[in-house]
């Protein structure tokens, strides 16, 4: 199923992350695609508390992954957008992570191909020529 939502504010992606977040299963992987600022982190900001993580959920782009036990299983929230190409990704730890139960976010998820499962979750963020507004097409999430 494929859907587009388009939210307003902060608060409304942090709503569409809580309804997402519901649906998550151990072994889930999400792929975060859009331009810079286009609110990925933001949404991945809603996931976290959603999931009841108790520290800020920030971007992992000097980091490459961060990783956030939840209640339900960890969360792994990674941002490619540093890396050259699918190697890179292999060298810091992610087929472990998919192999753990994790459920694994990945930013900027072209640059690791076919890396990334079929059944992957696919979130793409558009800015619009409102500063405050999103498109943020979902497809894959019954």
């Amino acid at each position: 199923m494929k859907r587009t939502v388009t939210v307003h504010s902060v608060e409304e992606t942090w709503a569409l992350a809580r309804t997402v977040a519901a649906k998550l299963k151990p072994g889930m992987v999400l792929a975060l695609q859009g331009d810079l600022g286009a609110g990925k982190t933001t949404f991945m900001q809603g996931i976290g508390g959603a999931l009841g993580v108790r520290r800020p959920v920030t971007s992992p782009t000097f980091t490459l992954s961060v990783e956030y036990p939840t209640p339900r299983f960890k969360l792994v929230h990674m941002d490619l957008y540093r890396l050259s190409g699918p190697d890179d990704l292999l060298t810091i730890g992610y087929p472990e992570y998919l192999e753990s139960g994790a459920v694994v976010a990945v930013e900027w998820p072209e640059r690791a191909g076919e890396l990334i499962p079929p059944d992957a979750v696919r979130l793409t963020f558009s800015l619009t020529p409102d500063a405050e507004t999103r498109n943020i097409t979902i497809e894959g999430l019954d």
